[in-house]
């Protein structure tokens, strides 16, 4: 079932989901189904699994030079994705990046996602490679989200790479998109940015999921922004608890998003991540029954291998 079905079968009730991490190459699944045991007591109706593109890694060789190599640290996950929908019978929402593919690696994985039964996807840029300043797409590889959401809606009408096809079967995805309530740190503006987010919806994005925030206000801004443009897609909030004293300075860095001065003060007076963990879980518990009560369609919660916390707040809300 399509994500935007299960957001129409809840009338009006605010759903749980999560968003989860493929396992490290070597680990067993077993490993990610531990974690996400506790949390599918809550029925969640779909489950995001991230991609993670390559990485470079330098070994030295017999010589003493270096040789560059690359590798995925988290590979497997369009199988992730069947063997959950296989094992919890739930939907499932891969992510399909720029970074690291071709448009026919693109159309292909596309095509496994249809004959898996995957109706969802969530189309993002992806990440510049580690130690690398920009982006850079592969060769014949999509530069922006933009470009893969045409190919994905392209194959929703049935029009494949190669034009001299015949009688090709249209794909039926649901896709969504991200948004960003404090702006992508690429756009040089909030109303560039959200030009750009309306071109995605016009083109045919069903949904939209947020870059985590931990101020409600600036979510609450970003729905009316895009009211305002005539962005009339559900727009799912993005929650991620504060779980370590040095995720106030990781997430700021890396996700480009601020922290209320509240939550920092209250985090630096914390003795330990014991306690940080308490004040994060009370924080998202609070934050979510703010968004609950503005009548958000679902909370997605970004579990990063770590269900407890979210079981905490899940079991407060749910």
């Amino acid at each position: 079932m399509k994500v935007t079905e299960h957001l129409k079968n809840a009338n009006g009730k605010t759903l749980f989901s999560i968003e989860v991490l493929p396992p490290l190459k070597g680990e067993n699944i077993r490993r990610l189904f531990d974690h996400m045991d506790p949390l599918m007591e809550f029925k969640p109706p779909f489950v995001d699994v991230t991609y993670h593109r390559e990485e470079y890694v330098y070994k030295k060789k017999e010589n003493g030079l270096l040789e560059k190599q690359s590798t995925r640290k988290r590979p497997g996950t369009v199988g992730i994705c069947a063997a959950i929908q296989n094992y919890y019978k739930v939907d499932t929402v891969p992510h399909i990046i720029c970074g690291g593919f071709s448009r026919e690696e693109t159309e292909n994985a596309l095509i496994d996602l249809q004959f898996l039964g995957i109706d969802n996807v969530l189309v993002l840029q992806g990440d510049a490679i580690k130690n690398e300043g920009r982006f850079v797409p592969e060769p014949d590889g999509h530069h922006y989200a933009s470009e893969l959401l045409e190919q994905v809606i392209k194959m929703n009408h049935g029009i494949y790479l190669d034009d001299e096809l015949q009688n090709t079967t249209p794909t039926n995805f649901c896709v969504g998109v991200a948004g960003y309530p404090e702006k992508h740190f690429w756009a040089p503006n909030l109303k560039t940015d959200m030009k750009y987010l309306k071109a995605k919806v016009d083109m045919g994005a069903e949904y939209i999921v947020t870059q985590m925030f931990f101020d409600n206000k600036k979510y609450f801004d970003f729905v009316a922004r895009c009211r305002a443009e005539g962005i009339d897609v559900p727009i799912i909030p993005g929650i991620k608890p504060i779980t370590t004293k040095a995720q106030t300075n990781i997430l700021p860095t890396i996700f480009h998003i601020d922290l209320p001065e509240a939550l920092a003060d209250e985090v630096e007076k914390c003795k330990d991540n014991t306690a940080v963990k308490e004040v994060g879980v009370e924080w998202a518990i609070n934050q979510s029954k703010e968004l609950i009560e503005f009548g958000v369609p679902t909370l997605h919660f970004y579990s990063m291998g770590k269900s407890d916390p979210i079981y905490r707040i899940a079991k407060g809300l749910f």
